[in-house]
């Protein structure tokens, strides 16, 4: 049974920092990209930030871009996303996704259960 599980979310105030863990697990992740979205309420989920496997392509969405860091240990088939200077805005439930290949989506093939994150202004 594959499983993304999320750890590392809680409440911080504007200014701080986080870092979000996603340990996979069930299968080999050889070749699958991996990544972080995010849904606020009342809005939609969103994309954050993706790595692909030999962490040689890395993108993020423009808001978190100079804030946010994504990273990964094949080897603990885990990956990290380190969040700085973090906002109000920033507040959501963010989660974990794997794809095959080289493209993250909101069609991903797996999916964690989210993580929390509360930025205080």
């Amino acid at each position: 049974q594959v499983q993304l599980v999320e750890s590392g979310g809680g409440l911080v105030q504007a200014g701080g920092s986080l870092r979000l863990s996603c340990a996979a697990s069930g299968r080999t992740f050889y070749n699958y990209i991996m990544g972080w979205f995010r849904q606020a309420p009342g809005k939609d989920r969103e994309f954050v930030a993706a790595i692909t496997w030999t962490g040689g392509t890395i993108t993020y969405r423009d808001s978190v871009k100079g804030r946010f860091t994504i990273s990964r240990d094949n080897a603990k088939n885990t990956v990290y996303l380190r969040m700085n200077s973090l906002t109000p805005e920033d507040t959501a439930v963010y989660y974990c996704a794997a794809n095959r290949g080289l493209v993250l989506s909101s069609a991903s093939e797996y999916w964690g259960q989210g993580t929390q994150v509360t930025v205080s202004s």
